[in-house]
């Protein structure tokens, strides 16, 4: 076994060196991770991206668009031939058809390739050729990465964190009253350990939907075939000493390890290691809205992805014998189409103090970072109203519940994103003095000319940070 385990060890380093030669002297690859936490927009961002850059007429922010060197895109099979195909045509026909709406939620990994034929731009432009560059965009489950930051945590570490946690959250009152009646010191009885672990995986859901961050383990939320099996059946446990082997502390603490070992690392290997790019989208607006405590939970979770990946450059021989590492990280505020464009930079200053220490550890590592607010397709138009005798800016659009119309001013963010973060550090429970709303717009229906994609906020400047630099 460990002779055939060096030996698959040895063969996928070749295959990743072979791919680096070629991608690095022919056809070059750029491998785009998209990420983020839950309800951010992943399925709209790619579905949005892919069409903008297939019909680039509103890229004016992407310089090898607006330049006009964009000779053709078009997409191909993706090289991954065991990845799911990112469902791009279905997707845009939920939001462009004559009903719009917004696409389901990421359940899987998924990936599609497109390849743009670029000209090449400088002073030796007319000597050379057009060359073609492969996009490879890769989705994840947003429920999935918090995980990773698990591979550097005991069972005991993972266990005492979550049961701090959870401790003043109503969510969780059930799961702690079967914890405290059971005997975790005592054989394990399987029809309990399910119990428990259900009991536990409905807090989990229940905290995701109330507008937690802090859901881990994020298999728990999206079991695919996993599902009933040993290794997604456990739950965080109170310290014990000297437990026995056959105790279910020893059994839940196998188990977890296993989660780590046999799902999240090969996770981690085949998928998160090879990326050259990531951009990691966060509904801001919407922890606002919920309070602080979930403002301070997305701004921990947001550094805990970030140490999860490995930022830095990726020179050509770093690349050929130590493996790929991410160059650039983006993270940016989606629905900025909710807010008045004259709170943009309001909210790009809070993604800015969100993200602060997860971009400083990048950095440091030699990866470039940036901070923005987009919107990927654009679902509201902007009106002013007068409002007793006040003028607010506001926006208007199709409400997802009822398909009304309605204009919506949701308050005004702070100039100071201290405003939001020191509460958010200190604990408190909900914001003084203040009341940030959130109204919840599908998507308009659109009449879209040739050559012209989706409307959008932003996205064009995301895609000059993430790839424009290879094009």
């Amino acid at each position: 076994m460990v002779i055939s385990s060096i030996a698959e060890t040895m063969t996928r380093s070749i295959e990743s060196v072979s791919h680096s030669i070629s991608e690095t002297l022919f056809e070059p690859v750029i491998r785009l991770g998209v990420t983020g936490l839950a309800r951010s927009g992943k399925t709209v961002f790619i579905t949005s991206l892919v069409a903008n850059l297939m019909d680039s007429g509103r890229m004016g922010q992407l310089l090898a668009a607006s330049e006009g060197r964009i000779e053709a895109s078009f997409l191909q099979p993706q090289p991954d031939v065991t990845v799911p195909r990112f469902d791009y045509e279905s997707h845009l026909s939920d939001l462009t058809g004559p009903d719009p709406r917004w696409p389901d939620s990421t359940r899987l990994i998924s990936e599609l390739r497109l390849s743009l034929r670029v000209r090449p731009s400088g002073l030796l432009s007319s000597l050379q050729g057009p060359r073609t560059v492969h996009l490879d965009i890769v989705d994840y489950p947003g429920e999935w990465l918090l995980d990773l930051a698990l591979l550097e945590k005991s069972f005991s570490e993972w266990s005492r964190e979550v049961l701090a946690r959870i401790e003043p959250r109503k969510q969780a009152d059930v799961f702690r009253a079967q914890l405290a009646d059971t005997d975790t010191m005592a054989e394990l009885n399987e029809p309990r350990a399910g119990a428990l672990a259900e009991s536990f995986t409905t807090y989990l859901n229940m905290a995701r939907n109330a507008g937690f961050y802090d859901c881990t383990p994020g298999r728990f939320l999206l079991p695919g075939d996993l599902k009933g099996s040993p290794v997604l059946t456990f739950a965080p446990l109170p310290d014990t000493e000297r437990p026995g082997r056959k105790s279910l502390w020893r059994t839940f603490e196998r188990r977890f390890e296993a989660y780590k070992a046999q799902v999240v690392k090969p996770f981690f290997r085949d998928h998160f290691s090879r990326i050259d790019r990531q951009v990691v989208l966060v509904d801001a607006l919407g922890a606002i809205h919920s309070g602080p405590r979930a403002v301070e939970d997305m701004r921990t979770g947001l550094a805990e992805i970030l140490s999860a990946f490995r930022p830095g450059r990726n020179a050509f021989l770093t690349r050929l014998l130590l493996g790929k590492r991410v160059e650039k990280i983006l993270f940016a505020a989606t629905k900025a189409d909710h807010i008045h464009h004259a709170q943009h930079m309001k909210l790009t200053g809070i993604m800015q103090a969100l993200t602060r220490d997860a971009a400083n550890r990048a950095q440091f590592s030699g990866a470039e970072t940036a901070a923005l607010s987009l919107a990927s397709i654009r679902a509201t138009v902007e009106e002013t109203v007068n409002y007793q005798g006040e003028e607010l800016d506001c926006v208007r659009g199709r409400l997802e519940e009822t398909g009304r119309q309605a204009a919506f001013y949701p308050g005004a963010l702070p100039e100071n994103p201290s405003v939001l973060m020191v509460p958010a550090r200190d604990g408190a429970i909900q914001w003084l003095g203040e009341d940030y709303n959130m109204m919840k717009f599908a998507p308009a229906p659109l009449s879209l000319r040739t050559g012209e994609g989706p409307p959008h906020i932003r996205l064009d400047r995301a895609a000059q940070f993430l790839f424009g630099d290879q094009l």
